[in-house]
């Protein structure tokens, strides 16, 4: 059961807004508003190449939700890693799957990031590590742009050629 009562389901603005993201990962349009998780963030702007809009969520009391990935270092680095960044992967009823991004600096290493702001964060890297959650349970998402994914810094991209 989630922490709104089932009968306001229909007015639930964090469902409606990762059904949204989802949509638009889904299908290119055209862009309306470039600052609202209801535009399309994945537009021609944002390049071709890009399928994620990462959003992070907010908690009743304003907290941010977070969640863990790579717990005992199975996979990739070995490096179990703290999250405030998702990836909608699919909605029903108000029940998503997220996907995890991991949080890197510009390096590509891998950060536990709990603070947006945090001066080593650099971009976000896509993750097969899933959490399923109740969006009744969210009072506010924010989008942010679709550039984070799989960012490369200036200096190092000279290198990549």
């Amino acid at each position: 059961m989630g922490c709104k009562d089932k009968r306001d389901r229909d007015n639930n603005c964090v469902c409606d807004a990762v059904e949204q993201i989802l949509a638009e990962q889904e299908a290119v349009e055209e862009i309306t508003c470039p600052t609202s998780c209801y535009s399309n963030l994945l537009g021609p702007v944002a390049g071709p190449q890009r399928d994620t809009i990462p959003f992070i969520l907010y908690g009743k009391k304003g907290e941010l939700f977070k969640a863990f990935g790579n717990v005992g270092g199975f996979t990739g680095d070995m490096t179990c890693f703290q999250t405030i960044f998702f990836r909608v992967e699919s909605v029903e009823d108000c029940c998503a799957t997220l996907s995890l991004l991991r949080p890197v600096d510009v390096d590509g290493n891998t950060l536990s990031v709990c603070n947006p702001c945090d001066e080593d964060f650099f971009g976000l890297e896509k993750t097969d590590f899933c959490i399923e959650v109740d969006l009744d349970c969210f009072c506010a998402i924010q989008c942010l742009s679709p550039e984070l994914v799989d960012r490369v810094a200036e200096d190092r991209k000279k290198y990549h050629k």
